[in-house]
């Protein structure tokens, strides 16, 4: 990912540290909370228990799934925050000191917007590429198609960053499915205990299997939600990009 594109993730000494610290705090609320509500509610209330909330949370797939799933929604908001922080750059006019209807001079704009402490900023990138173009070709509609051309790598820029959150959200119901196949596996085990008439063990088993596919399922869903609204909100940062372009820039070019 370009140098303009890459303050909008974090860096992955903050990926690294916000993914150990999600996974102790998890563990240690399994450990000291969820647990042992889940044993003592299995051994006062036998397999009536096993709808409870507890009951179902208790194992270590759905632990991974949700601290995952806490994982992602951090990534989804790191990235919601900086668009929200510069979301006026996307329909501000860089150029508003430069009368619109007096010929651009192309040298000094350059050097205002490459000297601009916010140059990394995607919009204003934009707007340099289109004005290195012009200044290059001389031809306003070459210029228009470096804005299309600017704000398409944008967008592919910005669905590249969303990797790992499509990886994970992928994962989720994996790990889901990788529960229900160990404790089918271990249910079956038990089928001689079933068949003398103890299926208290196949019973908690089968649990296993049904419940880290639910949590696993649900989770996913919760965070394609989340997904889809960070999708919209960078679509209509390119859009916002490339109107700005042509309704501001195009104008000063057009002398």
């Amino acid at each position: 990912m370009n140098k303009s594109n890459a303050h909008m993730n974090p860096t992955l000494i903050m990926q690294g540290g916000v993914l150990l610290g999600l996974l102790t705090l998890v563990h240690l609320l399994y450990e000291g909370v969820v647990r042992p509500a889940a044993s003592a509610l299995v051994a006062t209330q036998g397999a009536s228990a096993t709808n409870a909330i507890w009951v179902v949370l208790k194992d270590y797939e759905q632990q991974l799934c949700i601290t995952i799933g806490l994982y992602c929604c951090f990534l989804m908001a790191y990235k919601v925050f900086r668009l929200l922080s510069e979301e006026t750059f996307y329909s501000m006019d860089f150029l508003s000191n430069h009368p619109k209807d007096e010929p651009l001079d192309l040298n000094k704009a350059l050097t205002e917007l490459e000297g601009s402490e916010f140059k990394d900023n995607s919009a204003i990138s934009t707007w340099i590429n289109c004005i290195q173009r012009f200044k290059n070709t001389g031809n306003v509609q070459h210029a228009s198609d470096a804005i299309s051309s600017s704000t398409e790598s944008l967008a592919m820029q910005l669905e590249a960053g969303n990797s790992m959150i499509r990886y994970c959200i992928w994962a989720i119901p994996s790990i889901g499915f990788v529960g229900t196949v160990r404790g089918i596996g271990e249910a079956l085990a038990r089928a001689e205990q079933a068949v003398s008439g103890d299926i208290s063990g196949m019973v908690d088993k089968l649990g296993v299997a049904f419940n880290s596919t639910l949590v696993s399922l649900l989770v996913s869903l919760v965070l394609m939600f989340f997904m889809h609204l960070l999708n919209n909100r960078q679509d209509q940062m390119v859009i916002n990009t490339q109107a700005s372009c042509e309704r501001h820039l195009l104008a000063h070019l057009h002398k």
